[in-house]
C-alpha cells in the first residue's frame, strides 16, 4: 500500500516539547547544573523543504545567521525574535539547532556518519582530492566516468612506482 499525499504533508504539523537541560539553560563554570531551577521546555517543529530553501538563500555561507533563522523558524513557543536569538549564548544555540536537526531528519547518527565516510564513493572524492590537490566542489562535479579514469589512473602509477 502506498502512502498518500496527506500522510506524506501531515509531519510538517507535527509539534515537539523539548527539555532544556538546566546546565544547557544556565550553565556554571564547573559544569554542575544549579541547584533548585526547574525543567524548562520549548516547543519546536520540524523544518520543511520550503524553510530550509528560505534559510540557505537568505543566510548563504553565514554560519551563525543560519542558525539563528533555524530557530526563528522551528521555535513555536516561546515565539523569539531574530535579535534576540541573536543575544542566546553559544551552547544553547548549539543545543537547539541540535534538536532541530534531528526532528527535521537533518542530522546523522554516528553509525550513519561512519557507513556514509566508509562508501567507496565518498572514499574516492578523498583520494582524488587528495592525490591532485582538487577542492571538494572540483571533485563532486566530475562524472562517474571521470572519477573511475582518475582512480585508475592512479591504481597504475602506484603500480609502477612499486618496481
Amino acid at each position: 500500500m502506498f502512502i498518500t499525499p496527506e500522510e506524506l504533508l501531515a509531519g510538517k504539523e507535527m509539534t515537539f516539547e523539548i527539555e532544556i537541560p538546566p546546565e544547557i539553560l544556565y550553565p556554571t563554570p564547573d559544569g554542575r547544573p544549579p541547584e533548585g531551577e526547574p525543567r524548562k521546555k520549548i516547543r519546536l517543529r520540524p523544518l520543511t523543504v520550503k524553510d530550509v530553501q528560505l534559510i540557505a538563500k537568505a543566510a548563504k555561507e553565514d554560519e551563525v545567521l543560519t542558525s539563528v533563522l533555524m530557530i526563528q523558524r522551528a521555535v513555536i513557543e516561546p515565539k523569539l525574535k531574530q535579535n534576540e536569538i541573536a543575544d542566546l549564548h553559544s551552547g544553547l544555540v548549539r543545543f537547539l539547532v541540535d534538536r532541530i536537526n534531528h526532528i527535521s531528519g537533518l542530522s546523522t547518527t554516528e553509525d550513519e556518519m561512519r557507513e556514509i565516510t566508509e562508501s567507496p564513493i565518498v572514499q574516492a572524492f578523498f583520494v582524488l582530492a587528495k592525490e591532485f590537490n582538487w577542492t571538494p566542489q572540483q571533485v563532486k562535479e566530475m562524472t562517474v566516468g571521470q572519477i573511475m579514469s582518475y582512480l585508475e589512473l592512479l591504481n597504475q602509477t602506484k603500480k609502477i612506482s612499486s618496481f
